[in-house]
C-alpha cells in the first residue's frame, strides 16, 4: 500500500507518466469500492473516468489525491500533490466565507495557516478568479452564488494551487451553459499548458473529447482511446439498461444526472 510523490527535477525529466496505478484496491469495511485498477496517465494528457453510480469513480480520484487510503496496490504521482476539485454542493448560510476566501484556501497547504500571504499567493488567487470570470464576485458570500458560480469558484481554487495535475469530480454536471463552457475552456487551456487532467463524468460526449477513457464498475471494464472504450459492448456491460441507442449514437439514460 503506497502513494508516492516524485518532485526532483532529475526524476521529472526522465518520466512521461504523471500518474501510475498498479493493482489498486480500496475497501470500506467488507465492501470493495475499487478493485484491480492498473492505469497510466501520461503527462499533459486527459483521462475521463466514466461508469455508473457507485462504480468507484470518486474513490479513484481520492486515492490519486492521497486522501483515500489504499487497501492494496500502489499509486505514484509525479510532482507536487494534485489539486482535487469536488462537485459543488449547497453551502450552509451560517458559513461566513467569501469567494476570495474560498479560492485563497488553495494557498495554505504550501504557505501554512499562520503565515501571511506573499505577493505570489495573492497573484495566484487573483489570476485564478480572473480566468473563471468570478473576480466581480470576490467579496460575495459563497452561499449566495448559483450552483454554476460555486463550481467555477471551486475550479478557481484548484487553479490557485498551481499544481501539475487537476483531478475534477464531475466538474460540469448539471451546470448552466455559461459555467459549463467556462470550465471546459479552462480544462483545454490547462492541457495546452502541459498539465494533466483527470475528470469523472457521466457524459459520453465529454469523455470522447479526452485522450483516454477508463470505463469503471468497481473494477476496470476497459481503458484506452475513447473510440475503443466507448464501444456499445463495453457500455452494455457497465450500464446494463441505463443507455439507449438513437440512430448511430449511444446516450446514457441515467435519471440521477443531467447530460
Amino acid at each position: 500500500m503506497r502513494i508516492s510523490s516524485i518532485s526532483s527535477p532529475t526524476s521529472l525529466s526522465l518520466v512521461t507518466s504523471a500518474i501510475s496505478a498498479a493493482n489498486v484496491q480500496v475497501r470500506y469495511g467488507d465492501a470493495v469500492a475499487l478493485d484491480d485498477v492498473d492505469l497510466t496517465v501520461p503527462t499533459g494528457s486527459s483521462l475521463a473516468v466514466i461508469g455508473p453510480n457507485g462504480s468507484g469513480k470518486s474513490t479513484l480520484l481520492g486515492a490519486m489525491a492521497g486522501i483515500v487510503e489504499l487497501t492494496s496496490g500502489s499509486i505514484q504521482v509525479i510532482g507536487p500533490p494534485p489539486a482535487l476539485v469536488l462537485q459543488s454542493t449547497d453551502v450552509d448560510e451560517s458559513l461566513p466565507i467569501t469567494v476570495r476566501d474560498t479560492v485563497s484556501l488553495a494557498r495554505y497547504p504550501t504557505l501554512g495557516l499562520l503565515r501571511p500571504f506573499r505577493k505570489r499567493d495573492r497573484e495566484a488567487v487573483e489570476r485564478a478568479m480572473h480566468r473563471l470570470a468570478i473576480q466581480d464576485l470576490a467579496d460575495s458570500q459563497l452561499h449566495e452564488l448559483s450552483g454554476g458560480q460555486r463550481q467555477r469558484v471551486l475550479i478557481a481554487q484548484g487553479l490557485a494551487q498551481q499544481t501539475d495535475i487537476l483531478l475534477l469530480d464531475e466538474p460540469v454536471n448539471g451546470l448552466d451553459l455559461v459555467s459549463r463552457s467556462a470550465i471546459l475552456d479552462i480544462v483545454g487551456q490547462e492541457l495546452n499548458d502541459g498539465r494533466t487532467v483527470v475528470m469523472t463524468t457521466h457524459s459520453l460526449e465529454d469523455a470522447r473529447g479526452c485522450d483516454q477513457v477508463l470505463l469503471l464498475d468497481t473494477a476496470p471494464i476497459a481503458v484506452g482511446p475513447p473510440s475503443e472504450v466507448l464501444a456499445e459492448e463495453h457500455l452494455r456491460k457497465a450500464f446494463s439498461g441505463q443507455f439507449i441507442r438513437i440512430g448511430d449514437d449511444v446516450v446514457l439514460d441515467d435519471p440521477h444526472h443531467t447530460h
